[in-house]
């Protein structure tokens, strides 16, 4: 039996992210980002170029991603959301003796019928609540129609 999948699937490697660092297409964000994880963990840097979008190229740089790849000892991927087009992941790695989290929230695309790495935003923070104070005289918010002295601020 072939061993486990790197991004965490549970299947094995050839069922998993190996066709898809084989030249097979993923059929979904999540798929992408999975076997994303796993060519960083093979620091098959060659795959991850091939799976950026064209503007995505522009910042790419190949040098540092290897030395990444290749330096850190990767500990394991959780996939927090995969909504849409959007991947939130937590990336867990050792390097220099110290464990590292790498939060993402990561955007894709379709290009040419494939799926691409867009970009990520970093340590993405949920939106902010934001609660607007009730006056004493103001209509109360659960919808009564009363005064909110009257009713839920009684």
């Amino acid at each position: 039996m072939s061993e486990l999948c790197p991004c965490g699937s549970t299947r094995s490697f050839d069922q998993c992210c190996g066709p898809l660092l084989a030249g097979g297409a993923a059929d979904s964000p999540e798929a992408l980002m999975r076997s994303r994880y796993t060519a960083f963990t093979k620091a098959d840097i060659d795959y991850l170029v091939t799976t950026l979008a064209p503007e995505a190229l522009e910042d790419f740089n190949r040098e540092d991603s290897e030395t990444w790849a290749k330096q850190a000892q990767w500990l394991g991927l959780e996939i927090r959301k995969a909504e849409g087009d959007e991947v939130e992941f937590v990336a867990k790695f050792r390097m220099s003796g110290k464990i590292h989290h790498h939060h993402e929230l990561a955007t894709f695309r379709q290009v040419d019928g494939a799926w691409k790495y867009v970009d990520g935003k970093i340590d993405p923070k949920p939106p902010q609540r934001i609660v607007k104070s009730v006056g004493r005289n103001d209509p109360c918010p659960c919808g009564s129609g009363k005064k909110y002295k009257k009713c839920c601020g009684a």
